[in-house]
């Protein structure tokens, strides 16, 4: 037997009315009224989707939801439960389920979650046809590197475009997150649709907002006419969200809904946006950190984290410099470069990762007469260790606060009062900059 739709509840009446609904649906569905007996179930049967509840006798919700992952990967599992808190749905995000219902729901609000896991089956098994009908690998696209490491990376850019998971992009400045976020949307079944980046760190909290889910006439000074977001201009395409570390906690709140709920609010109005883009997002920061700090939302956090892809720094795949400037140099004016500059490259550990390799590339490229020579190459001639640090502490103790605030005012005053410039200097965000400066009473 098929049924695309397995419901898993104690209560017989539950089972037979939600089967009811989508029966009407003309959607096919099968219950049982256990775990063991899903599990049972699945053994003879096939189905798309497992809709279970929580609390049940015998094996939980979450018990099943860990034995469906672990016998049948591609089944997408739905939690349904009457006592819902943050802790269980980030428990069983975090054991892969798709989604969490929270008891009584709208029939309604089941039959779309459930018609969009299907349609996107849909659009993933006709991705795979034509892949083998074709017979080829998903095509990469100036993704530079025959490292081990990269090696690595190409196998989950391979897996993620093959899924319609979201998918956290992990590097450092530099290292391609943007690139490597548009190699799987156009390897993945969204291909022929749009390709949409926001980069969260370049906009004001207020700015962001209006830019992900647009506004209505009014909703502020100067908002003449409506204005759709990113989401709705992406469609049933790619959201690609860089800088997640990034965005404020308000923000964060309001993205986290649009991901549970796929639809979202333009500012200023009250009218629902369906949304069916797929979200990628990337970050260079330690979201980990910034979670136990209280400074990125836990649950938005494993709703991203589903399908990770780690980008290595470039002075941990220096095997791949040399193909890197090969590939620099054909695009532009130059014969090539010799051994000893090419030296210089791979001793170099590229704070700036590949973008820094770029653009001392085509510096080099401007200043070489037709070979690039180590003359040409703005990078010191060998790598220096840092000191692990340049302050020690005093017997006596110090005042800390007050350390930090005289760092801040020198950062402040090196940058010319420029804020972003202060906090590259700093090492730390703009949000932090400004809290620190609030904290202090610094006025600039």
């Amino acid at each position: 037997m098929t049924a695309p739709v397995l419901i898993v509840d104690n209560e017989k009446k539950f089972c037979k009315v939600i089967k009811a609904a989508m029966d009407l649906e003309n959607i096919q569905s099968d219950y049982v009224f256990s775990g063991e007996a899903a599990l049972e179930w699945l053994k003879q049967n096939t189905a798309e989707i497992v809709l279970t509840d929580l609390r049940m006798d015998g094996m939980n919700g979450l018990e099943l939801l860990r034995a469906v992952k672990a016998g049948y990967p591609t089944v997408e599992v739905i939690i349904m439960t009457a006592f819902a808190t943050q802790k269980n749905a980030i428990e069983a995000l975090k054991e892969g389920a798709f989604d969490y219902l929270i008891k009584p729901f709208e029939m309604d609000e089941l039959v779309l979650r459930i018609r969009r896991i299907l349609r996107q089956k849909q659009l993933l098994n006709e991705n795979r046809l034509l892949k083998s009908q074709r017979g080829d690998d998903p095509i990469l696209k100036n993704i530079i590197g025959r490292s081990n490491k990269m090696k690595q990376v190409y196998r989950l850019v391979k897996k993620a475009a093959e899924s319609e998971t979201t998918v956290l992009i992990r590097g450092e400045s530099g290292t391609g997150k943007e690139l490597v976020a548009e190699n799987i949307h156009a390897n993945g079944p969204r291909a022929a649709q749009p390709f949409v980046a926001l980069n969260c760190a370049a906009l004001p909290e207020s700015l962001l907002e209006s830019e992900l889910f647009g506004y209505e006439k009014g909703a502020f000074t100067g908002a003449n006419q409506r204005k759709a977001g990113k989401f709705e201009f992406a469609g049933d395409g790619t959201i690609f969200l860089d800088e997640i570390g990034d965005m404020s906690l308000a923000t964060q709140a309001k993205l986290l809904r649009v991901l549970e709920n796929k639809e979202i609010v333009r500012l200023g109005g009250n009218e629902r946006v369906q949304t069916n883009a797929r979200v990628l997002a990337a970050t260079h920061r330690n979201l980990e950190q910034m979670v136990e700090e209280g400074i990125f939302r836990q649950d938005l956090y494993y709703r991203l984290n589903v399908f990770p892809v780690l980008l290595p720094p470039l002075r941990e795949r220096k095997e791949d410099i040399p193909e890197l400037v090969n590939h620099f140099l054909s695009n532009l004016d130059i014969v090539g470069i010799d051994r000893r500059a090419l030296r210089l490259l791979i001793e170099y550990d590229w704070p700036g990762n590949v973008r820094e390799l770029q653009n001392v590339i085509e510096r080099a490229a401007i200043l070489a007469d037709s070979v690039i020579k180590s003359a040409d190459l703005s990078v010191p001639s060998e790598s220096k260790p840092q000191a692990a640090s340049q302050f020690a502490l005093p017997d006596s103790g110090f005042q800390l606060d007050q350390f930090e605030k005289e760092l801040v005012e020198q950062a402040l005053e090196k940058a010319g009062g420029n804020k972003t410039r202060a906090a590259e200097i700093l090492g730390i965000s703009r949000r932090r900059l400004y809290s620190l400066m609030e904290r202090f009473k610094i006025h600039s």
